[in-house]
């Protein structure tokens, strides 16, 4: 029995929001724990003071982002159970012994280091605490690893068999290691960086934009827009390397980011160009206006002058994805990637200029304040550029192989409306109060007063047997 059509349409839109707002989390968090690692590395190496102030500043801005996204998390392993149970149940054999595999490996491997990195400053060695970082950034790469191999799956799914409604097993190195994990995963690792950096950049010029502590800012204003230069071009060539793959994986898909309808004009000449913008005609079989760039979507994905690329009305009706979305979602995500690559080079021409050092940077101010207000745009990529994927793959839940309306839950639309709403509510509060405790602490500032951490001297508490009835039973002392 198939599911109401209105009700699907609130499942895919409840889903939609929760998956949207659970990725604005985790790529903070995989690449601050990696920016992390490499402050208190500097520290380790040359214990400069100011290097052990900013870890423990970014530290708590870390704790933040992480809460907030084990919070979405579990939110959407529940949405999934609920919204797409025939899907749960049905990729079972494979997406939930993956998923299984990112607890093992990667969350629980977390939840054992993040602690002793919180909690033991002072309490273990100073190179105990330098490794107990270096693996909450190694577990967090390695979470974000097996969820792409998971969703890469569902983009080209190899490596099993759909029989009797269930998808069986038939090779897994060739399901785990599919053609859409090699692009997918180094793309969503570099777009985490690069978010982080961007979040780093901003928090920076915002104390050095305020004259707040410029001498503790500056440096890894410096050193994060240098960074952030290298990582934002790496990102565009990744980019383009995942283009090539959606081409030979997913024709269709990369027809709709690009508005292509059709390979041929009517000529029986191929369709080189690439439409910048533009938009579908009333009957959906072609754009009714756009503005070209004659050889550009050749040259951009076959790396030809004349190369052809399917167009979507060489596919079934019933097998295309929607255009206006993944078209225009597309080149939000491109344009905020040259938009921060610009920003970068400004960066580092004030520094090569020295601009930037502590007495002169705060005189740029109107640099400063775009580095500020750019904090927004990755995290706007990062959504564009999820709903390009998730879009593109439609109808299809897994490619090729099961339609979205084949593996959602039978709800009622009554039922599909409560869970929308708490869902929204929930996903609300959790963004609202993620982004006030940002902001409190930006606004308190680092901890410039407290002792530096020692190398392990600070004990854990003593075991005190106190006098009377209870002398047999020991109490834990908190140390102060």
């Amino acid at each position: 029995m198939q599911p109401d059509p209105l009700s699907v349409l609130i499942s895919r839109m409840d889903f939609a929001l929760i998956s949207s707002v659970h990725i604005l989390f985790p790529p903070l968090t995989i690449g601050l724990a990696i920016i992390l690692f490499s402050f208190e590395l500097a520290w380790f190496r040359t214990n400069d003071e100011r290097w052990y102030r900013l870890c423990r500043f970014f530290e708590k801005l870390f704790i933040v982002n992480f809460g907030a996204g084990v919070a979405t998390g579990v939110t959407m392993e529940m949405a999934f159970g609920i919204l797409y149970g025939p899907f749960s149940q049905a990729a079972g054999p494979f997406f939930g012994q993956v998923l299984g595999y990112e607890t093992i490996t990667a969350f629980m491997y977390e939840a054992g280091f993040i602690g002793l990195m919180i909690f033991g400053w002072g309490k273990i060695s100073r190179k105990m605490h330098l490794f107990a970082t270096f693996n909450v950034a190694l577990s967090s790469t390695l979470s974000a690893m097996w969820i792409l191999v998971a969703n890469s799956w569902m983009q080209t799914p190899t490596g099993i068999e759909f029989k009797d409604g269930m998808f069986h097993v038939t090779d897994w190195l060739a399901a785990l290691f599919n053609p859409n994990v090699f692009a997918a995963f180094p793309h969503m690792l570099l777009a985490a960086v690069e978010l982080s950096l961007c979040f780093v950049v901003a928090v920076c010029a915002w104390f050095v934009f305020k004259r707040r502590e410029v001498q503790l800012f500056i440096r890894p204003l410096r050193y994060s827009l240098v960074a952030l230069a290298v990582v934002a071009a790496g990102q565009i060539y990744l980019g383009d390397l995942l283009g090539e793959n959606v081409l030979e994986h997913k024709p269709a898909a990369l027809a709709a980011m690009e508005g292509q309808y059709d390979t041929y004009d009517a000529d029986g000449n191929v369709n080189t160009a690439w439409n910048v913008i533009g938009w579908p005609n009333k009957e959906g079989t072609g754009l009714a206006w756009s503005i070209k760039i004659p050889h550009a979507l050749s040259l951009i994905e076959t790396k030809t002058w004349n190369g052809a690329v399917e167009g979507l009305n060489t596919f079934p009706e019933d097998e295309r994805p929607p255009v206006v979305l993944p078209f225009y979602s597309f080149r939000i995500m491109v344009a905020i990637g040259g938009a921060i690559l610009a920003v970068a080079l400004w960066g580092g021409w004030l520094s090569y200029r020295r601009q930037l050092c502590a007495s002169y940077a705060p005189l740029q101010r109107r640099f400063l304040m775009v580095c500020i207000a750019m904090v927004s745009l990755p995290y706007i990529a990062v959504i564009a550029g999820w709903w390009t994927r998730e879009i593109g793959r439609q109808p299809w839940i897994v490619y090729g192989m099961m339609r979205v309306e084949d593996g959602m839950s039978n709800l009622s639309v009554g039922l599909a409306s409560f869970w929308f709403a708490g869902f929204a509510i929930f996903e609300c509060a959790v963004i609202a109060g993620t982004i006030w405790y940002l902001l409190k602490v930006c606004r308190n500032g680092p901890d410039l007063t407290s002792p530096v951490a020692g190398d392990g001297e600070e004990t854990l508490g003593e075991l005190d047997l106190p006098e009377g009835p209870h002398a047999k039973r020991p109490e834990y002392i908190r140390p102060v």
